[in-house]
């Protein structure tokens, strides 16, 4: 019976021996967990200081770009050529003239497109230019560039008037850069399903690193005066809509309808492809609201925008600068990766590459990335020789600056 008591003494003995110790470990323990948080801070700190945000260079290519886009080999050259230069994300067009540019069920089905944009042997443009560039280590953000509008003499308009809005005189036309088109109505629960249903049919069957909406995206402050939108507003303001477009609380309501849109579309595209980035290009902050209903800045303080490019097409270096640097896009820039639409040219309009290089400058010197407007007028429509435009975009980015995915 004696062992017992033996034992239990041992083990009180040993328990004041471990006691004692721990005892006289305890500050080291402190020291040692003290150290371990500052360094872990530090690390952390100069982490976060190190991973700057994902720099933009990319390029949209348009319609104008189609004959580019058809031809296998032409797609391959261009997407060698834009990797060399070190550009990383190219957008193409899907959505334009009431069109889309790929084989698409939903099209078909609402009756809209009774073709289908192939490339030269018969292949799908879309997912060839998306293998060729994820080759290359590049991004493809689709880019629905006609947004909202329509030709008033495509299928869409003529097979769906119901779903277009008009001015308060009941037109139901407005001049853009694209010519004479009608307006979808962003209000219309038939509206958003259709484009929401054209965005998740890209984002699921195609693997696309985003899909981009631009400043068409919006409704130009003249329109809602369709009898849907004037019953809507009634019923739930109870009141009659203002005569003045311009009125404020009736610019405020159109406004907030068509961010409550975007939402929904954010929702539903990340519920099918939650790494999809949701990049809009809209034009600065005080035009788009005022002028086009699009309240982009809400969008992004609502965190539904992965990614800013405002557009800024000014030949005035002075102007370009004033534009890039206002607050909004300094806020933007603390949320999401945020670049500058720059104009690279048109067919009548050439841009000198000197005019390029100073606001890519001026962009990058705040923190920027660029986009070009639009991927054929990068080499032509120059006024310098195709060597000396080729110098002068190789010194724009002189080192690679790859994109990751979204987590």
């Amino acid at each position: 019976m004696a062992f017992p008591l033996l034992r239990r003494q041992h083990c009180f003995k040993s328990t004041i021996i471990k006691k004692t110790s721990l005892k006289n470990l305890f500050p080291i323990f402190v020291l040692i967990s003290f150290a371990t948080v500052l360094l872990v801070n530090s690390f952390t700190s100069g982490a976060i200081a190190q991973i700057p945000r994902q720099e933009i260079r990319g390029v949209w290519m348009t319609i104008n770009d189609f004959d580019t886009l058809k031809d296998r080999a032409k797609v391959q050259n261009a997407v060698s050529q834009l990797r060399q230069l070190n550009f990383n994300t190219i957008y193409p067009v899907v959505w334009n003239s009431g069109y889309v540019m790929y084989p698409s069920a939903v099209a078909r089905n609402t009756g809209i497109q009774p073709f289908v944009f192939r490339g030269s042997d018969g292949h799908d443009i879309l997912a060839d230019l998306i293998a060729q560039a994820h080759r290359q280590g590049l991004f493809v953000i689709p880019w629905f560039e006609f947004g909202l509008m329509a030709p008033p003499t495509s299928e869409l308009t003529l097979n769906h008037p119901e779903w277009f809005t008009q001015q308060r005189d009941g037109s139901q036309t407005s001049i853009s850069a694209a010519g004479e088109v009608m307006w979808l109505n962003p209000f219309h629960p038939e509206v958003q399903q259709f484009i929401t249903s054209l965005v998740l049919e890209i984002v699921t069957q195609y693997d696309v690193d985003g899909i981009q909406f631009d400043d068409h995206m919006s409704l130009p402050r003249e329109f809602g005066y369709d009898p849907y939108t004037l019953k809507l507003y009634t019923q739930e303001t109870k009141k009659n809509p203002p005569i003045n477009p311009e009125d404020p609380e009736w610019v405020r309501w159109r406004a907030d309808k068509i961010t409550a849109f975007m939402v929904k579309l954010n929702q539903a595209v990340k519920q099918r492809n939650s790494k999809a980035i949701f990049s809009v290009a809209p034009n600065y902050y005080d035009f788009a609201y005022k002028f086009q209903l699009q309240d982009w800045l809400t969008w992004m303080r609502l965190n539904i925008v992965d990614e800013l490019i405002v557009q800024i097409y000014r030949p005035d270096l002075q102007s370009f600068i004033a534009n890039i640097s206002r607050s909004e896009i300094q806020e933007a820039q603390q949320m999401v990766p945020t670049g500058i639409g720059i104009m690279a040219g048109m067919r009548n309009r050439p841009v000198p590459i000197q005019q390029i290089q100073s606001q890519v400058r001026a962009a990058q010197g705040r923190g920027l990335g660029v986009a070009f407007f639009y991927y054929e007028s990068l080499w032509n429509y120059a006024p310098e020789s195709l060597s000396e435009r080729l110098a002068g975009l190789q010194s724009l980015f002189p080192a690679p600056a790859f994109r990751s995915a979204m987590e």
